[in-house]
């Protein structure tokens, strides 16, 4: 009882908070300790973060708790004294380590009663698959009293829904398949009538050719000036995404912030920034082939592929895209792409000549608008002091020259090799941005 308590006056002091600030806020608590191994990663809380933005509802913490009984109580007890939603996901399944219904049963101080209805359906469920139902699967028909029902249309564990001093807890199935059209049907509706008026709304741009230190210095002067918005900054390989997120009730206003947070971001980052619509350079890069009405060939040596599977991972690359060699060996990049014998032995296969000889060769053979080509050392072995592990050359040839880069990437084998293919991307959208400003420069 006094446990109760203590929790009746963390949810009142916590809700007092909630009213200041008019987003509702959620906590989503992931049961599993396949979860805290590295076999096994929860997905469900990406999906159920973007539902619930949507719904304009703010994930503000996510846990992952292991099948203890008293760690998933105490985690609904603490998620309860910050949170008006609380979700959690799995642990309804009918083995002995299936505890969620059980802790917060115990949490809430209500009896588990066996719904009838609830077995009967589990029964039919085993009828329909040529097998009789196990004495086990019993335990998911039990349900604490006062809740309501979630119907599982893909398996056999019943979703529910709990009501406790102004608050919201939901128990879903851990198995993708089952949770997400769970959501869908049977809770997306019951929450969107009980949400506000704010929405998030948010913006991703992306950067190519600058480092994450070097993209917060330039633009944190803009976004502290902007407390009603939030900034994130991720660094990945070869590029830097700068996600500005509001909460707002009124969706001009919203709308109007960050677009002036966007535009002044564009002035500070200028030609690095290759999207502010949180697009993909493999996507950039597709529409201006597309919009330049050109065509591109590859060859590729360290990269192995990378580049030809990024640029027609895009639907349409066909337009575009006329084909690609992989050639490892220097008989296959003379004899393939027409790289000569002497230049191979003079310069070495990973070099900023033969990175254009590779280029060059592969759009005269192909006969397209551009050739690109990638040769390096991606590791871990095979490097030198002269050429260190993540040396890597990238050229672009059209008939009228080139453009060529020398990077010295670090990082394993497969970030060497997709920094490679993002830096060769890059030159190609960099191509057509100089292009595109030498014709208004000579418009002008």
């Amino acid at each position: 009882m006094e446990a109760e308590n203590r929790l009746h006056v963390a949810v009142a002091r916590a809700f007092s908070l909630q009213v200041h600030n008019n987003s509702v806020k959620a906590e989503i608590i992931a049961i599993g300790s396949e979860l805290l191994t590295p076999d096994r990663v929860d997905t469900n809380s990406l999906f159920l973060t973007e539902q619930l933005n949507r719904l304009g509802i703010e994930v503000v913490r996510k846990l992952v708790v292991g099948d203890q009984r008293g760690q998933i109580r105490d985690s609904f007890r603490e998620a309860l004294g910050r949170a008006e939603l609380v979700i959690s996901i799995g642990g309804l399944g009918p083995t002995e380590d299936d505890l969620t219904r059980e802790a917060l049963a115990e949490l809430l101080g209500r009896r588990l009663i066996l719904n009838e209805a609830i077995l009967l359906g589990i029964q039919a469920r085993f009828r329909r698959l040529g097998r009789q139902m196990p004495e086990i699967n019993q335990r998911q028909a039990m349900v604490p009293e006062g809740a309501i029902v979630l119907e599982n249309s893909q398996g056999t564990a019943p979703g529910l829904w709990l009501e406790t001093d102004g608050r919201i807890v939901i128990l879903l199935p851990g198995p993708p398949q089952e949770l997400k059209p769970m959501f869908t049907q049977e809770v997306e509706g019951r929450l969107a009538w009980r949400t506000t008026a704010v929405r998030l709304y948010k913006r991703e741009l992306r950067v190519a050719g600058m480092a994450e230190s070097d993209v917060e210095q330039r633009i944190a002067p803009i976004y502290t000036r902007y407390p009603d918005a939030q900034t994130t900054i991720l660094a990945s390989p070869g590029e830097v995404q700068i996600h500005l997120r509001a909460w707002s009730a009124d969706a001009t206003a919203a709308e109007k912030l960050l677009k002036e947070m966007v535009e002044r971001v564009v002035m500070a980052l200028g030609e690095n920034i290759f999207t502010t619509k949180g697009e993909s350079l493999e996507e950039v890069v597709a529409r201006d082939l597309n919009l330049n009405g050109a065509t591109i060939a590859v060859a590729e040596s360290c990269t192995g592929g990378l580049l030809a599977q990024r640029l027609t991972s895009i639907p349409g690359s066909s337009s575009y895209f006329l084909g690609g060699v992989v050639c490892y060996s220097n008989d296959l990049k003379r004899v393939w792409v027409d790289v000569p014998a002497d230049l191979l032995e003079s310069k070495g296969a990973v070099s900023m000549e033969v990175a254009r000889a590779l280029a060059e060769g592969i759009r005269r053979r192909s006969g397209s608008t551009l050739g690109l080509a990638v040769t390096g050392i991606a590791g871990p072995g095979g490097g030198s002091p002269e050429k260190p592990v993540g040396t890597v050359h990238v050229a672009l040839a059209e008939r009228a020259g080139g453009k060529e880069r020398t990077l010295h990437l670090p990082g394993d084998r497969d970030r060497i090799r997709w920094q490679a293919s993002q830096a060769a991307l890059d030159l190609v959208r960099r191509h057509f941005l100089y292009a595109q400003q030498g014709k208004q420069q000579n418009r002008g």
